[in-house]
């Protein structure tokens, strides 16, 4: 029953992946595209399917409509190229609806039009490693160059745009020296970085020449919501940690239960979203997959080598399924240690033993306190007579009622048809005494 529900779970999740959601209200010559996240690869997709469904559609505008603290550098690269690269009949505008920070105010740049709320700002936009510092020279250059080339697409002043990238430009009216400039409505406005202060969507509309028009707004479907969210770098470790505790757990568990199955789920989840993503390619889930069965083979072959590459295989392909090769190999070191943390607690703590294994290693004891014996005790031999067959010097063959026994002599040597008697019984050794 429980894997009949798992499979009517995947089929419902399936479907609703690939049926997207309806976007609100009929066909408009406006679009708007919400961007209230952060820029991860995730939004790379959901905006460019926006964009196309707008393209198809021969809309007149498109607004993006954004509240972002910025992101990732690369997504925002791939998201400022494919609105450059929208039907040049279109209008693309963008309305800062709070804040448009860092790769937020990058992909504004390329918009034809930026408009902001009275409370707005936009800026900030200095290139940040995975640690929270100022990333390196390399990096930075090539940043610096592609916010002033962002501006200068569309007429802009670029030294502006650098000034968000880099505290050294000297622009004593806008900000203080060394700091980042971050723009507000009005200094946005004065710099000719806005075209507008409005208040809401409705005056924007009516700045555009659409007032009391019908828009229609682009929702993202189930796959694009799941894909923005496990590929957010806060998710990612968390992700990989419940993955990684859920199958340590599992292993200590009688049959396959709910430690296992949100495991098995995490780690679904973490591929099916990077490959929905565009991060994770065919590659990574063939390395996984080899590397499950490698783990399986190794149960049935000698010498540990299958379960390590098949380990190797299963940390290389969610690597390789990540956004930044560094970010992703600390987030399985993380979910590693949390691993090892648990299985420590496990045996230490709980004093639990491996379940899983129990039918491929043998844990029986052979001892006498488990109740193992190699020979049984012949206590019922104890005092009874018999006669020496042969001579015992000292072992040798006494027949008992009829019953030949193995036996060892009390003394040295007994002659053979001597009468004896059994005086101790140990296992297989039987000592017999003369009479």
């Amino acid at each position: 029953m429980r894997k009949v529900l798992i499979a009517i779970c995947l089929s419902l999740a399936a479907i609703l992946a690939i049926v997207p959601v309806s976007a609100e209200g009929k066909e408009a010559d406006v679009y708007v595209i919400p961007i209230k996240e952060d820029v991860t690869k995730g939004l790379t997709k959901y905006l460019d399917r926006a964009i196309n469904e707008a393209e198809e559609a021969k809309a007149d505008v498109i607004i993006f409509d954004m509240n972002t603290p910025g992101g990732a550098v690369d997504a925002a690269m791939d998201i400022g190229s494919r609105i450059l690269n929208t039907d040049k009949d279109i209008k693309t505008v963008t309305y800062i609806d709070s804040r448009a920070l860092s790769a937020g105010s990058y992909i504004a740049l390329h918009t034809d039009e930026i408009y902001m709320t009275p409370n707005a700002t936009m800026g900030a936009s200095a290139i940040i490693n995975q640690d929270g510092n100022t990333a390196g020279k390399k990096a930075e250059s090539m940043w610096i160059a592609a916010m002033e080339g962002a501006a200068k697409q569309k007429g802009r002043d670029p030294e502006i745009a650098k000034a968000m990238a880099i505290g050294d430009v000297s622009l004593p009216k806008l900000k203080k020296e060394g700091d980042l400039l971050t723009l507000d409505a009005d200094n946005a406005l004065k710099v000719g970085y806005s075209k507008g202060t409005i208040k809401n969507m409705d005056e924007l509309l009516a700045t555009l020449g659409y007032e009391g028009s019908d828009y229609q707004t682009v929702s993202s479907t189930f796959a694009e919501s799941l894909a923005k969210l496990v590929t957010n770098p806060v998710v990612v470790p968390i992700l990989l940690s419940v993955a990684s505790l859920g199958l340590v757990v599992e292993l200590y568990t009688p049959g396959f239960g709910v430690a296992g199955g949100m495991g098995l789920t995490a780690l679904l989840l973490f591929f099916y979203g990077h490959y929905i993503a565009g991060l994770a390619g065919y590659e990574s889930m063939i390395l996984f997959v080899l590397g499950l069965i490698l783990i399986v083979a190794e149960f049935f072959l000698p010498g540990g080598i299958a379960g390590l590459l098949g380990a190797v295989a299963i940390i290389g392909s969610i690597i390789m399924a990540g956004q930044n090769t560094a970010y992703m190999a600390i987030s399985v070191i993380i979910a590693l240690f949390l691993a090892v943390v648990a299985i420590i607690i496990m045996i230490k703590v709980f004093g639990k033993r491996m379940k899983f294994f129990k039918k491929l290693i043998l844990t029986d004891s052979t001892n006498t306190e488990s109740g193992y014996v190699s020979n049984v005790n012949r206590l019922d031999l104890i005092g009874r007579e018999g006669i020496a067959l042969t001579d015992l010097r000292p072992s040798g063959t006494v027949v008992v009622d009829d019953e030949r026994l193995d036996v060892v002599a009390e003394s040295s040597y007994i002659e053979a048809k001597t009468k004896v008697k059994i005086i101790k019984a140990e296992g297989s050794r039987i000592v017999v005494r003369k009479i």
